[in-house]
């Protein structure tokens, strides 16, 4: 329109502060700065800067990006300072540094942590935008492949994470004693994102190990602690996708009831099992008898997905934690993934098991990393080092329940049909 064309003719008609600066210094000169140019060009337009100055956070909220692009088009942005690159540049410290004897992989092992930190403030980003979804009282299928992109990104970016140990590795545990006692008591542990990172998953205070006979809470700053506390009290990702799941339709439909036809699929399973063995005319009996006493426990194991009551009890006693809906509805979903409805939430639970699984082989990385560089030495910030963080790989899990529903899955050819009734519902046909 005129408006953008003639904006776009006095960008024209402005000079180039970069290529002016170019001329300069050929010319021997002294080169003008991009600050002496902004000041120039602004001078004409002294209302606009004022206008744009007196606005409110608000208002900016409801500047469209072309707006934006037309107000400030004699401010150019430059990498530079777009990226905030002499900021970020100018945060690496050594401590050693400012010592006699300054550590050449001080600046190795800053930025390596700076660089983690980072990555965390980009998946919380991520996660704050998935919980931000499912707290709605029903989530759309649109939204539903954003999540899933979101946790797939978030994936990608744990497995980054991982390798950078790597690189961390290059420094060789001599290397790291040049300057690691210059770093008590900070330590990792310390890591403020990190702990929101496991709270905004699901990661309950009951759950985490001490940490040198304290809790974490005690190793970090009251104003850090007031902010995980607060994310403590907020619904985690964990408590809202088992909400979402027990929201989970078609386990009820007309005449078809999921549980039930589960259970009998199950019975008639484990009867063909026995009779199988039984009539294996290549068993002993007494290998019979001992196949048909693991068939047996099996039939324990699988039965008891259909006590509720027992259920409750494993939940009290910290063996379990998703809820018994929840539960029939994602082994609902792991059950008949092949349905076009159910891609998407089965595609989901898969990535809430990477995100996990990752994180474990993270820490259980990291755990091994600090047994080579430390040996057994307690950490900087007093904890038992090793020991503590290969114990958190084991204890430190979120979503246990959904690795544990593999036991409870069938073969396919077991599995009872669906009624056309359901299938056409859940395949969006009229």
């Amino acid at each position: 329109n005129a408006e953008y064309m003639g904006e776009g003719r006095r960008r024209k008609e402005m000079s180039c502060p970069f290529r002016d600066a170019q001329q300069a210094e050929q010319q021997g000169g002294p080169p003008p700065t991009m600050d002496a140019e902004i000041e120039s060009a602004n001078s004409n337009k002294p209302e606009q800067t004022s206008t744009q100055s007196r606005r409110s956070t608000e208002e900016l909220k409801r500047v469209t990006p072309r707006q934006h692009r037309l107000e400030r088009h004699d401010d150019p942005v430059h990498y530079q300072d777009y990226l905030r690159i002499e900021t970020l540049l100018s945060c690496q410290q050594p401590i050693s540094h400012q010592t006699s004897s300054p550590a050449h992989d001080e600046m190795l092992f800053i930025i390596m942590h700076q660089t983690y930190e980072l990555w965390f403030k980009q998946m919380l980003h991520e996660i704050d935008s998935i919980v931000v979804i499912f707290s709605q009282e029903s989530v759309p299928e649109r939204e539903l492949s954003i999540v899933v992109s979101r946790l797939q990104r978030i994936t990608e970016i744990q497995k980054v994470l991982i390798e950078q140990l790597r690189v961390l590795e290059t420094m060789t545990p001599l290397d790291f004693l040049d300057f690691r006692d210059l770093l008590a008591p900070a330590s990792g542990f310390q890591s403020m994102q990190f702990r929101i990172l496991e709270a905004k998953l699901g990661l309950r205070a009951s759950q985490r190990l001490s940490y040198g006979g304290c809790t974490f809470m005690e190793h970090i700053r009251l104003k850090e602690r007031e902010e995980v506390l607060k994310v403590d009290e907020r619904k985690s990702l964990f408590t809202l996708v088992e909400r979402w799941l027990e929201r989970t339709p078609f386990l009820q439909v007309d005449d078809f009831e999921f549980w039930g036809s589960y259970r009998q699929a199950v019975h008639d399973m484990l009867n063909d099992e026995r009779e199988s063995v039984r009539a294996n005319e290549m068993l002993t009996e007494e290998g019979k008898t001992k196949s048909l006493a693991e068939l047996q426990s099996s039939e324990e194991n699988l039965m008891s997905i259909f006590n509720e009551e027992r259920h409750n009890e494993l939940i009290e006693r910290g063996d379990r934690r998703l809820s018994y809906r929840a539960t029939q509805a994602a082994l609902f979903i792991s059950l008949y993934r092949d349905e076009p409805i159910l891609h998407m939430p089965f595609r989901l639970l898969t990535l809430l098991l990477d995100v996990d699984d990752l994180l474990t082989t993270w820490r259980y990385r990291h755990a091994l990393m600090v047994h080579r560089m430390l040996g057994i030495k307690t950490g900087t910030g007093g904890s038992t080092g090793y020991y503590y963080l290969r114990s958190t790989a084991a204890r430190h899990k979120i979503f246990s329940d959904f690795f544990n529903l593999s036991s409870f899955l069938i073969p396919r050819s077991a599995l009872p049909a669906l009624p056309q009734s359901v299938v056409k519902k859940m395949g969006f046909l009229l």
